[in-house]
């Protein structure tokens, strides 16, 4: 469901409250130096086709990374960040970093990646007690159900010990709490359990934990929803974490040495950036806005270039992803920024001639740049995605229809600048249609046509977090199976259609593969590879190549669910999954005074009790 908001006057950190924490934290991990830590990237290989198919493993992902990099400003630098798109074999039980078990187990997970985070923390639970390090868990999966990491079956006891419901600032006030707690020598989740029962970590907003430490209480306490941090500026540096990497391999433990600076542009030739954070338009399938508390954050152009040049010269990497959540929507940060890039260089050249990125962006947003393209393009930027929806504005109002969005790629395109749409197939659009331009290939058709490189289709699927995700599962669209076979969660990438009000979903897949090879196929190709003298033929030609490539992934994972859907018989969720325990707050109306004060907790996660 969707979270709630802090009150407004108590829903940001103070400024530098995060530097000043770091800076405590420096001086703890001195006096604790013996502490390893390996943050882990859960990954299902399973979600591997489009649109995500080349980054999903050429890109170090910006969640781990940031945790990474926090750990490395507050002094741990005995720390390594595991990604399983590179060790698919890796387990916690047969990890030694520096000839050591690790104190500190971090795993952070999406939700189409719950199975093997999962498994690494039923992994980590088999090494015994004594050795076990302290498991905490993170990510969006942790975000919106963290009560799924937790097993409440006292026959299969495993979980994590804690879960972080926020971002970097609620782990580090977690770890110094905690080293304040621990003595010299002692394990770090001993003196976790010691301070989680003395109510040490009561007042930490946005931590989840299991009351006992055997497994067998029915309750999770929940400390409430984090407080967010209002300038991105003042976020620890990304450079500290890609030194962290541990080198891609086959083996279940740890390299003696993390990856070199020399080796990581070619394991992640794509760099990962958080330049912005919030967007102003509330739909109803995104749980962007309510994460983000109605808040819209960003870096300045400066901290931004730093960030680039940076990780160009230290590690070679020239391309990057703002991972935005629209990074137009602030025109005056954007234009910060980039005026910032466009005026940069790198040696003696142009920033442009160096460094290329791209991010996300809307269709109207777009439009309110176009007098200032000639600075985006000049600062770098080679490719925006686009948040078309639909263009008929049937699933959405974004301020987009047919006539502005290819005004919009039009605009793009005339300036060098890749327009990469994003679309979202739902059930009241049909896969053609003879009049209008409602039809998913009409759409698909007009984007080719007004300059579009790639492509990106997914199903409308219940998101966790967002203001539809329970309505949709009440309203009986949810599939729970097809043919026998469970909906699970790596099939919720939008790739599977798992959720639809029609007699036929089968249809729906159906026509997500035709419009993807409507837009992905040999002949375009070839007309490609025809077209030498267009512009940015050489980009053309590459995402028709890659489009195939994933298309064929594609094809190979959903087809069988296409088959089940079309035979069926078909069985439809009733409930949106739920916690299968009490989730309650540590502050209960008869605690003591020296208790401190309940900052606003979840009303939704709280209040009552969850069955499933």
């Amino acid at each position: 469901m969707e979270l709630p908001c802090r009150l407004p006057q108590d829903a940001l950190l103070k400024p530098g409250a995060l530097g000043a924490l770091l800076g405590r934290l420096r001086g703890m991990a001195q006096a604790h130096g013996d502490i390893r830590t390996v943050i882990v990237c859960a990954f299902d290989r399973r979600t591997r086709m489009l649109p995500f198919v080349y980054a999903d493993k050429r890109m170090a992902p910006a969640g781990v990374r940031a945790v990474g990099a926090a750990m490395a400003a507050a002094g741990f630098d005995r720390t390594r960040i595991v990604l399983q798109q590179w060790n698919a074999n890796f387990q916690p039980s047969r990890a030694l970093l520096d000839g050591a078990a690790p104190d500190i187990l971090m795993i952070s997970a999406m939700n189409i990646h719950t199975a093997p985070a999962k498994a690494l923390i039923r992994d980590a639970c088999r090494i015994p007690p004594a050795h076990r390090p302290l498991v905490i868990a993170g990510g969006p999966k942790a975000i919106y159900e963290p009560w799924d990491l937790f097993s409440c079956d006292p026959s299969d006891r495993w979980g994590a010990d804690v879960a972080v419901t926020g971002e970097e600032y609620v782990l580090l006030e977690l770890l110094e709490r905690l080293l304040g707690e621990r003595r010299r020598g002692e394990p770090v989740r001993q003196a976790f359990i010691r301070g989680r029962d003395k109510g040490l970590f009561d007042s930490v907003a946005g931590l989840v934990w299991r009351r006992d430490a055997d497994g067998a209480s029915p309750e999770l306490v929940d400390t409430g929803v984090q407080r967010l941090l209002s300038d991105l500026d003042e976020l620890p540096h990304p450079a500290g974490a890609y030194s962290m990497l541990e080198p891609p391999g086959r083996g279940a433990g740890l390299s003696s040495r993390a990856l070199p600076a020399a080796r990581v542009r070619r394991y992640s030739p794509l760099g990962s950036l958080v330049l912005t954070f919030g967007c102003a338009f509330s739909c109803e399938y995104c749980p962007i806005p309510a994460y983000n508390q109605r808040h819209r954050r960003a870096k300045s152009g400066a901290r931004v270039l730093d960030e680039m040049t940076r990780l160009y010269r230290e590690y070679g990497i020239r391309y990057f992803f703002g991972t935005d959540d629209n990074f137009f929507n602030d025109r005056d940060r954007a234009l910060e920024v980039t005026d910032a890039l466009a005026r940069a260089q790198v040696g003696t050249r142009a920033l442009r001639h160096t460094i290329r990125w791209g991010t996300e962006v809307t269709v109207h947003d777009t439009l309110g740049m176009a007098e200032h393209m000639g600075t985006v393009r000049k600062a770098g930027v080679r490719a925006l995605w686009l948040g078309v929806e639909d263009m008929s504005g049937v699933l959405v109002r974004k301020g987009q229809t047919a006539d502005r969005t290819i005004e919009a790629f039009k605009l793009l395109t005339s300036h060098g600048i890749c327009p990469m749409p994003m679309m979202m197939h739902h059930d009241d659009q049909p896969l053609v249609s003879r009049k209008d331009c409602r039809g998913l290939i009409n759409q698909v058709r007009m984007l080719r046509g007004a300059g579009a490189f790639g492509l990106q289709i997914l199903m409308l699927t219940p998101a966790a977090g967002s203001s539809s995700y329970e309505r949709t599962y009440e309203s009986g669209a949810a599939i729970d199976s097809a043919a026998g076979r469970p909906v699970k969660p790596h099939m919720l990438d939008g790739n599977y259609v798992t959720a639809s009000r029609t007699d036929m979903p089968w249809k729906k897949q159906a026509g997500m593969l035709s419009a993807y090879l409507y837009f992905y196929n040999p002949l375009r190709l070839v007309a490609a590879l025809l077209r030498v003298r267009r512009p940015m033929y050489a980009a053309d030609v590459l995402m028709q190549v890659l489009g195939m490539w994933g298309l064929v992934k594609t094809l190979r994972r959903t087809l069988p669910w296409l088959l089940r859907l079309w035979r069926g018989p078909l069985s439809r969720a009733k409930t949106a999954p739920t916690a299968r325990v009490n989730m309650v707050t540590p502050w209960p109306p008869h605690a003591a005074q020296s208790r401190p004060p309940a900052p606003p907790a979840h009303p939704q996660r709280t209040s009552r009790t969850r069955t499933r």
